[in-house]
């Protein structure tokens, strides 16, 4: 019995387990892109326009993009606290939104409204500084896989809650706005001290690493699959509360599975440093005790070269691409430059066309309940995208030196598809495009992050991924707000003139037809295709780069580490 519980200790202190409760993590982080589903009420509840309510939708988009703040605190405090602060932001902007369409508040002006959504959606990017970052830097030679993964499961979080909350609430979309409150504050809780930055357990790195990996990828695409059938059969047949909670239940089994595949790899992981301990002298304390002083003396050799000369001084004198840049290094380079532009026009186009695939549906004449699963197809698809540019673009990197900014080039062209087929839309195309934006958009997010720590390193990525995309808000803003919303309301004003009304003559703003969104996305598309062009200069700026060994620098580490293991060892003298 003390062995089991020993073990157990063991298995929660692991990295395996660490992975898994990052996945769980991450599930709730993607409540944002939900806002599809309740936006709905936001509009019919609080009686807004659309200008208005695509402006909420850009203080969604802001906060969740802006985690600056989070890198800037993961810098200098431990990652349970990163936690608790998200949880804690998390629960009191959704609930005051949940408490305001309801009615159990008084009507909150709009500046309110925004900053409530901003505080909830902000606390996405302290999961992501937890979670995220700190699986990265214990996998930094797997780090397009974890990324992938990581940034899957955020997107499948969308189709999970869905199930959830029809299991829980039934189909009432303001319990969905409660759902998103509690629920990720609780897992951020739950496992807010089994996420950290560790070393592996065994003196040299596992072998297996990626093909565990693999075996989380095979079990999230059954998930993925079950999710995405589920939510075509539930538009086909009317689904008692009891089969939703059915539905649910399985949903909750295929989360826990790798929980099982991380019991298994801890298991081997024990079971070596059991047989090591038996054949060698020192316990597995001094090993660790020493790994650790180890560590700490490389972090102060780097940190005492920092300070030999002033940030300031060398903001326009970078390291050659892979080493660690300083923040400023990197944000005044011309690499960082483009990649900030690529991705002001690729994700700023995607998050407007997800923000408003509810009015778009409504628009062109689809029933309520179909609108819903263009949400869920985005969500879905959303995660083949982030697991196929993870795992692709590692594959394609690491055996043929493919360059990951090419990935993004082709990703940007295919998203213009997209947004083609809702600006000239033919029956049924809005599917079509909920699944290739869904794709496209998921696509770009893991090779945003993959790239920026491949460029500059992995000593400040907890800031610097951050700051990466801090484009994505911005042009969300430019293409939304200014763009999409204004372009919406003037069809819509241009309807209530030929019926010889006016703005004031109607509560709630609504454009019905093609011409609503033609312009607009017409636009979007050719914003698009500027992006990737632009992406493509960064694919020729970085191909010799790419053409060498990135993750040479980290196997040396590694084996320099174990060295040093070895003859500060009695055995290894």
């Amino acid at each position: 019995m003390a062995e089991l519980l020993r073990f157990a200790v063991h298995v929660i202190k692991g990295r395996w387990f660490s992975v898994f409760a990052s996945f769980l993590i991450m599930f709730g982080a993607g409540a944002t892109y939900l806002f599809g589903v309740y936006s709905k009420q936001i509009k019919s509840s609080l009686g807004y326009d659309q200008k208005t309510l695509n402006l909420i939708g850009f203080f969604k988009d802001l906060g969740a993009n802006v985690g600056v703040l989070s890198g800037l605190i993961a810098e200098v405090t431990p990652t349970w606290f990163v936690l608790l602060i998200g949880s804690a932001m998390n629960f009191a902007g959704y609930f005051m939104i949940w408490l305001a369409v309801t009615g159990k508040i008084a009507k909150p002006k709009v500046w309110q409204m925004c900053l409530y959504i901003c505080i909830g959606a902000n606390s996405q990017n302290f999961a992501n500084t937890g979670a995220l970052v700190t699986c990265v830097k214990n996998f930094p030679e797997s780090r397009g896989v974890v990324l992938g993964l990581l940034k899957g499961f955020v997107g499948l979080s969308g189709a999970v809650m869905t199930q959830l909350y029809l299991a829980i609430y039934g189909d009432d979309s303001k319990s969905l706005i409660l759902l998103i409150a509690w629920l990720p504050a609780a897992l951020s809780v739950v496992f807010v001290y089994t996420i950290r930055t560790m070393k592996p357990d065994h003196p040299s790195k596992q072998k297996n690493e990626l093909k565990v990996f693999y075996h989380f990828l095979y079990v999230s695409i059954f998930l993925a699959l079950f999710l995405m059938v589920m939510n075509i059969v539930q538009k086909k047949v009317v689904f008692s509360r009891a089969a939703y909670a059915g539905c649910a239940t399985v949903v909750c089994v295929l989360i826990f599975v790798p929980l099982l595949i991380a019991i298994k790899e801890e298991l081997v992981i024990w079971n070596n440093l059991n047989n090591q301990h038996s054949v060698e002298d020192p316990p597995s304390h001094e090993v660790t005790q020493k790994q650790e002083e180890i560590v700490t003396k490389k972090v102060d050799i780097d940190d005492q070269k920092e300070k030999q000369k002033s940030c300031f001084l060398t903001a326009f004198d970078p390291p050659p691409r892979g080493e660690d840049y300083t923040i400023l290094q990197a944000l005044l380079s011309l690499d960082m430059m483009i990649l900030f532009l690529a991705t002001l026009c690729g994700l700023g186009s995607s998050l407007t066309a997800v923000d408003n695939l509810g009015q778009i549906g409504e628009s062109l004449g689809y029933p309520a309940r179909t609108v819903s699963s263009f949400v869920s197809l985005v969500s879905i698809w959303n995660y083949f995208g982030r697991v196929f540019s993870g795992f692709v673009s590692e594959g394609l990197m690491v055996k043929w030196k493919v360059p990951r900014p090419l990935m993004m080039t082709f990703v940007l062209l295919l998203s213009c598809a997209g947004h083609l087929l809702i600006a000239f839309p033919i029956p049924g195309s809005v599917y079509i495009a909920s699944v290739i934006i869904g794709f496209s958009f998921g696509a770009q997010l893991p090779l945003l992050f993959a790239i920026i720590s491949e460029l500059f390193g992995l000593k400040y990525y907890s800031t610097l991924f951050n700051c990466g995309q801090l484009a994505s808000p911005l042009g969300s803003y430019i293409l939304n707000v200014r763009v999409a919303g204004m372009l919406y309301d003037r069809e819509a004003l241009k309807e209530l003139a030929q019926k010889g009304l006016d703005r004031k003559s109607v509560k709630e703003l609504i454009c019905i037809g093609k011409n609503c969104y033609r312009v607009s996305f017409t636009i979007l598309a050719c914003v698009t295709f500027f992006g990737a062009l632009v992406s493509l200069i960064l694919v020729v700026r970085t191909r010799e780069f790419y053409r060498g060994d990135i993750y040479k620098k980290f196997r040396e580490e590694r084996e320099a580490e174990e060295k040093d293991l070895a003859l500060s060892s009695p055995n290894g003298r």
